[in-house]
Formats: structure tokens, C-alpha cells, sequence
């Protein structure tokens, strides 16, 4: 397994005092700030791994001055950064402020909402989490083209209905007769050619027991049926995203990467079967012919399993780094939860649905893809800052990913280039970011001067440029993190 970094670790900078590199301390005050302001968020849960390990360290470190390296933890825990100075109040107190005064915040977003480089059309919502209160809204119920902030949605759904200890399992079936082994699909786009290796062994260790030595010879097939309708996005093919198949080896990317743009495989499915079958060779299994396209003999049993990792983990890695075949994946997941069919259309539906049993405006809604990367989507800012506020509600904490997997200015997956070292949104900023020809959105958290935690959208479309978009996008979230002027 790789390094934690492989999905987006957060960027380290040097320190102008003394040389030595340190996390900076508005990182910190970024992660414990949402702690605070979300009132039981730690004890809610899930504290149980990578990035929200991290902040639960973070929350029990409160009364230290300043952030902590968390490069190199100690045993008594993190160190403190001795040139940083202290950060937010003590838990629990954040919610006793009083909210942020709504006509202060118009007048300050008034001269920043509209800036030529939005484009011609803007639409905004800002909300206290802690109450639900809007305090900035201008078209926050216009359905707009979202873009990547769609993910938000497509995240929220696959939580509510999965919750985030669901795993996604990869199958290997071995026919009663013992020649034919079917490698099955579930939907885990992240398979990796290490899982293939250690399903392999499975299936050479069930065979020798079957007594034959060497294993086999077996004749090899794939299934992918667990997924229906249409492979190919509408706006396939394309360097974005993989086609859609219950069965794919790190989501049939040619090359070595694990994020962003690169070239896809036409045939992933075939080619995570022909994968395996070189690997049970290596594994001392005999296999005949060519990897074929079926499903398993019926009363074959299975003799190898690869889970997914947590779907916690896989939402954070999705919102992370914008990551769209995961995304089409969690859209599948949830359609097939909720029994509709796991294709574009069945998604929708699925998703749809299921936003509304979270009680979320969905007026005006088209989910036409789980990725953001349709054009056909639309979603209202309304809608993302209350899905926002839903995975901070102390009593939600199976939706806690969708907050803890969102990029950090500066620091972090898409947003790690947006934010410079002297910027003063630069770690405050938590927000899913979105970009389509003239189309971008930004979509987050921050805590507030006051420490209350609000959730923005702003969506706009129909600018020139996104390199004048987004600039504008990070002024008007950076607004909401300082004190009015």
C-alpha cells in the first residue's frame, strides 16, 4: 500500500523563522475550528483513521499554543509550534457566540459577488450550521450547472444509505466442477493489481485443496452485471473518467497515477481480467485460453475476496481529489442499495431519493451523473449548504467524510494550488471545488470570526476564464473567515 499522500496529503511550509518545516498553524485552527463550532462532532464519530485521526488529535490538543506537526507525533502527543500563536476557544464554547449579523455580511460580499470575472450569472447561499439560518442568500434557489460540487451530493447520498464502514467487495467464484473461476466485479474502481496478487493465492490455495497440484487448469471469465445501462459518459471518452464497469484496476488509468487527467483504458474490465490471470499463473495456477465475459456457474462458490477500503475513505478521497470514477462508483453503490438499477439513470433516481429522506431542498435538482462533469446537472446553492450542514449536525455522524474529505486551502487535493502561503484564507477554507468551461463553483465550510461554522455555495457560470473565476470564488470564501471591515 502507498503512502497516505497517494489520495492528497496536505502540503508543508516552511517556516520564515527558524527554517524548519511545520504544519501552519491555520491548518490547525481550520480542522479544530469545525470540531468546535459543530459542537459534538468528536464525540459523534467516525474518529477512526487518516485525516480525522489527525483532527481528533488536534481537538484533544486545544488548550496548547499554536498547530502541531503531525509529520512526527510524539508520545505524548503533537508538539506545538512555538512561533504560533493560539487558536480558537476551548470545545464547546463556539456555540454560545452570537451568529454572525447577516446585513454586515451582505454589505461585505455585495462588492465581491459581483466581479466581471463570475461571469454573467452568480448564485450564493451562506448558512450558520449551528441554526440553519441563511445569512447570505442572492439566487439560492436557482438551479445551476454545479460542476465537481455535485460530489457533495453524490457523497452524502452514498453515506446516509451505506453508512461509512461499507466496503466494496471484489469476488473470485469457483465452479462446483472446479474449472471455471470467475472473477466478479462489485464496483471497486480503486482494485489494485496488489489486491489482484492476493486474490490470486485465494484461488491457487482453494484449488490445491481440490487436489490438484499444480492448481487447475482453469478456464478464467469476468462478471461484470453488477452494473447496467451505459459505460461511457456522455462526454466520453475522455482523460477524466474511465467507462463506468463494475470491474477495473485502478480506474483504467495507463499510466501511474492516482488522480487527475490521465489516459484511460477502452476495455477496463478486460483488462483487470487478463491482470489476474497473469497473476494466478505467478500464483502456480494453469490457466487455458483467453479471459471470456460471463457470469459464474450456478453453485460456484467463492474462493477469494478483496474488500474496498471504508467508503469514509473512499468519500474523502473523492472529494479530495475531485476523483470522478469513485464518484460514478458511490452513485452505482447507492443506486443498488436502494434497488434501482446501477446505471446514470438508476443513480439519479437513487441519489434523489435519497437527498430527500435527508430532508434537503432537491426542488430544481437534475442529478444527472454522480461526477459533476454532465453539463445536464443542476443543483441550487440552498441545496449544498444544507447537505453541508446535515454532515455537521451532531447527530449525523456517518455523513462527517463529506466535512472532513473537503479539500484545505492551500494545503490540500484541488485546492492545495488556489491558496498561497501569504493569502489569509489559507487554512481556513474547507470547500469542494468545481470547474466546467464557463462553469465554477466553490462549496465549503469555514469558521467565522465569531467560531460558528458556515456552509457556502457559490455557483457561477458564464465566465471567460477560470483563472479570473476562481480567485473571485476564494475572496468571497475568505470574506466569511474574517472580521468585517
Amino acid at each position: 500500500m502507498r503512502p497516505s499522500d497517494r489520495w492528497g496529503g496536505l502540503k508543508v511550509l516552511k517556516n520564515r523563522h527558524n527554517g524548519a518545516y511545520t504544519w501552519q498553524v491555520v491548518a490547525g485552527s481550520a480542522a479544530l475550528g469545525l470540531v468546535v463550532a459543530a459542537g459534538a462532532v468528536l464525540a459523534a464519530g467516525p474518529w477512526d483513521n487518516g485525516q480525522r485521526k489527525a483532527e481528533r488529535a488536534l481537538a484533544v490538543a486545544a488548550d496548547r499554543t499554536g498547530g502541531a506537526h503531525h509529520g512526527r507525533p510524539t508520545p505524548e502527543g503533537p508538539r506545538p509550534a512555538p512561533s504560533a500563536p493560539a487558536v480558537l476557544p476551548a470545545l464547546g464554547t463556539a456555540t454560545h457566540h452570537a451568529p454572525r449579523d447577516a446585513a454586515a455580511l451582505r454589505d461585505t460580499l455585495a462588492p465581491l459577488i459581483g466581479v466581471p470575472g463570475l461571469g454573467d450569472t452568480v448564485a450564493a447561499s451562506v448558512i450558520d450550521t449551528a441554526t440553519g439560518e441563511q445569512l447570505y442568500g442572492t439566487g439560492a434557489t436557482a438551479p445551476m450547472t454545479p460542476a465537481s460540487t455535485i460530489k457533495i451530493a453524490t457523497t452524502a447520498a452514498a453515506l446516509s444509505v451505506l453508512g461509512p464502514d461499507h466496503r466494496i467487495a471484489t469476488t473470485a467464484a469457483l465452479s462446483p466442477d472446479s474449472r471455471t473461476l470467475t472473477l466478479v466485479g462489485g464496483g471497486d474502481p480503486t482494485l489494485s493489481e496488489a489486491a489482484l496478487r492476493s486474490m490470486a493465492a485465494e484461488a491457487a490455495d482453494a484449488l490445491r485443496e481440490d487436489g490438484e497440484e499444480p492448481a487447475g487448469p482453469v478456464r478464467l471469465t469476468y462478471d461484470t452485471s453488477r452494473y447496467t445501462g451505459p459505460v461511457l459518459h456522455p462526454i466520453s471518452p475522455n482523460e477524466n473518467i474511465a467507462p463506468v464497469t463494475a470491474l477495473m484496476v485502478d480506474e483504467g488509468r495507463l499510466n501511474d497515477t492516482d488522480r487527475g487527467p490521465a489516459k484511460r483504458s477502452e476495455d477496463p474490465a478486460g483488462d483487470a481480467a487478463r491482470s489476474f490471470a497473469a497473476q494466478l499463473r505467478k500464483a502456480g495456477v494453469k490457466v487455458t485460453g483467453a479471459p471470456r465475459e460471463a457470469r459464474p456457474a450456478r453453485e460456484s462458490r467463492t474462493v477469494a475476496t478483496h474488500h474496498s477500503a471504508p467508503l469514509a475513505a473512499l468519500v474523502e478521497r473523492t472529494l479530495t481529489n475531485s476523483d470522478n470514477d469513485i464518484a460514478e462508483a458511490l452513485a452505482r453503490q447507492t443506486a443498488i442499495a436502494k434497488g434501482e438499477s446501477a446505471s446514470f439513470a438508476g443513480a439519479r433516481r437513487a441519489v434523489t431519493n435519497e437527498l430527500k429522506k435527508l430532508g434537503v431542498p432537491v426542488a430544481g435538482a437534475h442529478l444527472a451523473d454522480g461526477s459533476g462533469l454532465d453539463r445536464e446537472d443542476r443543483v441550487t446553492p440552498a441545496l449544498l449548504t444544507a447537505l453541508l450542514a446535515r454532515a455537521a449536525d451532531p447527530d449525523r455522524p456517518g455523513l462527517r467524510p463529506v466535512l472532513t474529505g473537503l479539500p484545505i486551502a492551500g494545503f490540500s487535493g484541488t485546492l492545495g494550488g488556489r491558496y498561497q502561503e501569504a493569502s489569509e484564507g489559507t487554512g481556513l477554507i474547507r470547500a469542494k471545488t468545481g470547474t466546467l468551461s464557463g462553469v465554477n463553483s466553490l462549496a465549503g465550510t469555514v469558521v467565522d470570526p465569531r467560531g460558528r461554522l458556515l456552509a457556502f455555495a457559490f455557483l457561477a457560470s458564464g465566465s471567460l476564464s477560470a483563472a479570473e473565476a476562481e480567485p473571485a470564488l476564494d475572496a468571497l470564501a475568505t470574506a466569511l473567515a474574517l472580521p468585517a471591515r
